[in-house]
């Protein structure tokens, strides 16, 4: 069959039956292609996007293992390249980050049930890793909050903290390890897709509400309760703090909300200028210093207030002997790797990629997924706890104008320092400072403007944030992540197997055809039922499709008189990027459903692979012999309104 280019031009626009101007082309099928190339290009695409490995043609061998060698350890790019001026930044980022990092780290352990030493292990071996093996140049890694608070509270389930602490900590390490295997993994085989299951709404929703979570688990530090609940929802932990008023101490109370607004109005003062980073970045570390002193000038720890107490002083102690492969709790750390691995590769690498576009520059998502695994797996072995890029921790970094990875080095040189001669100093460091530490850095993550552009733009979307945020702080934090990814699959699922079909009209004066509930100025060609599908036709949904389509040619012919005026059924396949062999099924019945009818069927620009898999079902043949496959709306219009013409003038 032969088709026709349309004149575009608006002073030549015509009306869809005006045949003068228009030139024919042929319908080509698409070129021959063998199953295994098919394959490849599939596989390439899917896994290899990006094409790594076109750096290397047309090299010479010395150059492909240089090439090779930077591209697995990204340090050699930039590293023979590096000068004074450009440690001169990254020496004052690095040591900006590491006055934040030092009391983050210890109030993420304690957020996490572990002991704080564990916290500035955390921040010293990960980061020398990350420098080596990372692909960006603000990423600040360290422990985080989600990832602390989900490992603590996974782990709890079923080992107290405070009755096996040995036991825990060997929990919290192995399911580091195994957090590190399963983001390594997925480097390597460059599934990192599966990671994209966690939509923005998702993701909001749940951080907004382990925020709450974890700022009124903090009531127990800023109120001075002992006994406070181990559970993570909100009934249990306001029960708790109404149940324990007898356990308040009103020196505690002061000294926490004293803090909290500190910390509060030097977070805001950042906020409002950018330049001012450093008040919100040294304002923990001060807050530490402060607070120290006045425990130890006034013996405050003999009036209600609680301290860290004794820091064993050191460098990261060997712990491959402590991981636990044959426990009976294996199926529990496993499952805590994969979600903290999970969430913590999220953050990381979304954190990453934000820096990264401010810069212009590129953040390999493989990379960094092989880069934060191999960090968590080695890191598990030196007492160290999930730890990934922070944004907090990013943020100052990039604020105070890093220039590589060096920043990480020097954060983890200034902490080493600290294990090793400054530990006694923290003797008399109250944990009321640290929750407002935590209060102060995960109260960022509740953007309730962000939610209500989100309610703005997509219902559905605000429903899966609503679900998460309502699951996270009434029932648990895995659990409300669980409901939101469930019901983020259950509308990919609806969207697959429910999917749009639209009936189309042509816009007066050209050859658009539009849907005709959006474009009210758009008009229905008469004789002529024009449908689009907007999915991928498969398995799922041709029932679904079958019976939409024969409800719209039912409808139609209730209109037009039993068929008097309706002839054409036209189906525009452009939206249509894959099929399968029951998608085939349906245009073959859809086919005789018309044929019986007295309709004639006509399909409109199928894609390449589904024009090649109608030619493989030998269906093409059929539909070409006939006429009925064209290029546009409009060709498929003027050319059935010919050949009805023709027909009648011969019936005459």
């Amino acid at each position: 069959m032969e088709a026709r280019d349309l004149d575009t031009n608006p002073s030549n626009s015509h009306h869809p039956m005006d045949i003068s101007s228009m030139e024919m082309h042929k319908v080509i099928l698409p070129p021959h292609e063998s199953t295994l190339d098919k394959f490849k290009a599939k596989f390439k695409e899917t896994l290899f996007p990006d094409d790594p490995l076109l750096q290397f043609k047309g090299q010479s061998c010395k150059r492909k293992w240089i090439l090779g060698a930077q591209y697995i350890f990204p340090i050699l790019q930039w590293g023979p390249n590096y000068s004074l001026k450009l440690f001169k930044s990254d020496i004052v980022s690095g040591l900006t980050i590491a006055s934040l990092a030092i009391p983050q780290g210890i109030s993420y352990a304690k957020l996490a049930n572990l002991p704080p030493i564990v916290g500035l292990y955390s921040s010293f071996v990960p980061p020398l890793i990350y420098a080596v093996l990372g692909s960006s140049r603000d990423l600040a890694v360290g422990p985080v909050s989600i990832a602390s608070l989900i490992l603590g509270s996974m782990l709890r389930q079923e080992v107290s903290p405070t009755e096996e602490p040995l036991l825990f900590l060997q929990l919290a390490l192995t399911s580091t390890f195994f957090a590190g295997l399963f983001q390594a993994s997925l480097g390597i085989l460059r599934l990192g897709f599966i990671i994209d299951f966690l939509s923005k709404a998702t993701l909001m929703g749940f951080m907004a509400g382990a925020a709450v979570i974890v700022s009124l688990q903090q009531l127990k530090s800023l109120l001075g309760i002992a006994n406070f609940t181990s559970q993570m929802s909100l009934v249990p932990v306001m029960s708790s703090v109404i149940h324990r008023r007898d356990e308040w101490s009103w020196e505690t109370i002061l000294m926490g909300v004293s803090f909290l607004i500190f910390l509060l109005v030097a977070r805001h003062v950042s906020l409002r200028n950018p330049k001012l980073f450093w008040v919100s970045a040294g304002a923990p570390l001060l807050c530490v210093i402060l607070s120290t002193l006045l425990v130890f000038a006034f013996k405050a720890q003999n009036h209600g207030i609680s301290i860290i107490g004794r820091l064993q002083h050191g460098l990261n102690p060997p712990s491959l002997n402590m991981l636990l492969f044959r426990s009976h709790h294996l199926a529990l750390v496993i499952k805590t790797g994969l979600v903290t691995g999970i969430l913590s590769l999220t953050e990381g690498i979304a954190v990453g990629r934000t820096f990264a576009s401010l810069k212009n520059y590129k953040v390999d998502g493989n990379k960094e997924m092989m880069a934060i695994g191999v960090m968590n797996m080695v890191g598990s072995c030196t007492s160290c706890y999930i730890t990934t890029g922070a944004f907090s921790r990013s943020a100052v970094n990039h604020n105070a104008g890093s220039k590589t990875a060096m920043s990480n080095i020097v954060m983890a040189v200034t902490v080493m320092i600290t294990l090793q001669f400054l530990m006694p100093l923290f003797l008399y460091t109250p944990n009321v400072v640290l929750g407002a530490i935590i209060v102060t850095a995960v109260i960022g993550l509740i953007d309730i403007p962000a939610a209500y552009l989100i309610w703005t733009i997509d219902k559905m979307d605000f429903i899966i944030c609503i679900s998460a945020f309502l699951g996270v702080i009434f029932i648990s934090v895995e659990d409300g992540l669980a409901i939101a990814i469930g019901i983020s699959i259950l509308r990919i699922l609806l969207q697959v197997t429910r999917p749009k079909t639209l009936l189309l009209g042509n816009i007066p004066g050209t050859d658009i055809y539009r849907n005709l509930h959006h474009y009210k100025e758009a008009r229905r060609i008469p004789g002529f039922l024009i449908l689009s599908i907007e999915a991928p036709v498969n398995f799922a949904n041709t029932t679904y499709l079958t019976e939409r389509i024969s409800r719209w040619i039912e409808e139609e012919s209730e209109e037009e008189g039993k068929h008097k005026g309706l002839r054409f059924v036209i189906l525009d396949m452009s939206g249509i990027s894959a099929i399968d062999t029951s998608g085939i099924s349906l245009l073959t019945d859809l086919k005789s459903m018309t044929k019986k009818q007295g309709l004639e069927l006509a399909l409109v620009n199928p894609v390449g692979g589904v024009l090649e898999k109608l030619q493989r079902a030998n269906q093409a043949d059929n539909f070409l012999g006939g006429g009925n496959i064209y290029l546009t709306i409009e060709e498929a219009v003027i050319s059935l309104s010919s050949k009805q013409k023709e027909d009648a003038s011969n019936h005459v």
